[in-house]
């Protein structure tokens, strides 16, 4: 018998590195000990979430100042292990989707990019590489944006992601040229040897190290495109819309996207999230993610101001659901942990929590442990009587269409 259409929107929203403890296998990632909503919490003397607390989010750990709270009629919560091998926001987002990555993409965090590499990079865009280590955007800016800015050179970094990032002054080197280098950069990625999940165009404005500036509005992701079929493009070649909120549509290289809202901090992905919540001419999903836990906290190694993060959401969370219908639903998530009191900069391998809200929900309870993130795009299917491809990761949460 078909299942009928429960919900006719659903928000899946995404904190971005926002783990909740180790996975089982954090071992295997030099993570044990990792969980970044405790230690976040514990940075501040607890955290004040009463939004998140009353959908359950202390049942699913012990939050310094959070309460378990048992009694959530319209919220279900479960944490969720990754099944992929990985800790990374492509990883992560994907196997959201249904996709398990079995090889992880390559990071150079410690010993920057292969000479041969940067000799080829050079050769190909006609420019001087600088740099090429791991650094924050805005720190590395201050020790090498006056020498990018006198050379028209390059400025290449990474970071404790799978990622090559390429700086360049807007007024000097320019936004075409700048976009044209990233590109050749993106095809050599794609070889085996050197594939990392993202290339960022970063360019930047500002006369000298005090004054430089990242224009977020002109960042620019080239990706890779996901291994196999996603929900998402089960969702789009069903006629849902798919709205792709923040990074999203450059994690999923815009594929399975019917539309896109690029924004630069989480206040402006919620705002998007809660204006399209009050638009009710469309029927799917809407794609959140949320990322300045992670960028500006999680790798900062901020657990302060982490914690803080967490309260803002936490805020702009009750101001979305009091605008909720009863065919509206809310999923609260994250991709990976990045634990801002561990060691390093990296990412922490851990679960993740999910909390789903529904005004129509009367039964909300804690759920058992899902083995995999993929529990969330496989019962976004369902609700709208679609099914996975056999080679989809997946498992509906059965308890939320039988309330």
């Amino acid at each position: 018998m078909e299942q009928p259409k429960k919900f006719k929107r659903i928000f899946l929203l995404v904190a971005d590195s926002a783990g909740i403890g180790e996975e089982p296998d954090a071992d295997k990632f030099n993570d044990v000990g990792s969980n970044t909503w405790a230690h976040a919490a514990e940075s501040i003397g607890g955290l004040n979430v009463p939004n998140m607390e009353a959908m359950g989010i202390g049942e699913l750990d012990d939050i310094l100042g959070v309460k378990k709270v048992s009694d959530h009629p319209h919220a279900y919560c479960l944490r969720s292990r990754e099944r992929s091998n990985g800790k990374d926001t492509m990883t992560g987002h994907w196997e959201m989707m249904g996709i398990n990555t079995a090889k992880p993409f390559q990071t150079f965090t410690d010993t920057g990019f292969p000479k041969a590499l940067i000799d080829e990079l050079e050769e190909k865009t006609g420019h001087k590489i600088i740099g090429n280590y791991s650094s924050s955007g805005t720190e590395i800016l201050k020790v090498l944006g006056e020498e990018q800015m006198r050379e028209n050179s390059l400025i290449v970094y990474t970071s404790s992601d799978s990622v090559l990032q390429i700086a360049a002054h807007e007024g000097v080197t320019g936004l075409d040229e700048l976009y044209r280098c990233c590109e050749i950069a993106r095809e050599i990625c794609m070889r085996p040897e050197y594939l990392v999940g993202r290339v960022i165009a970063r360019p930047f404005v500002g006369t000298c190290a005090e004054d430089f500036k990242r224009v977020g509005a002109h960042r620019h992701d080239y990706t890779v495109s996901p291994t196999g079929i996603t929900a998402l493009d089960i969702l789009k070649s069903n006629g849902y819309m798919v709205s792709a909120v923040g990074k999203i549509n450059d994690i999923f290289n815009g594929v399975g996207i019917t539309k896109t809202i690029h924004t630069a901090t989480n206040e402006e992905g919620m705002d998007e999230a809660i204006r399209q919540l009050k638009e009710e001419s469309w029927t799917g999903l809407c794609f959140v993610n949320l990322v300045e836990f992670d960028s500006e906290f999680g790798h900062r190694r901020n657990a302060p101001g982490y914690a803080a993060c967490l309260e803002a959401l936490d805020k702009r969370v009750g101001e979305f659901t009091k605008a909720m219908k009863e065919d509206d639903l809310l999923i609260i998530t994250a991709d990976h942990g990045n634990d801002p009191t561990f060691h390093g900069t990296d990412h922490t391998r851990e679960k993740v929590p999910v909390l789903m809200y529904s005004p129509s929900f009367k039964n909300g309870r804690c759920l058992p442990e899902a083995s995999t993130f993929a529990v969330m795009g496989d019962s976004i299917l369902y609700n709208f009587n679609l099914k996975k491809d056999p080679s989809m990761l997946g498992g509906v949460i059965s308890e939320i269409f039988e309330d």
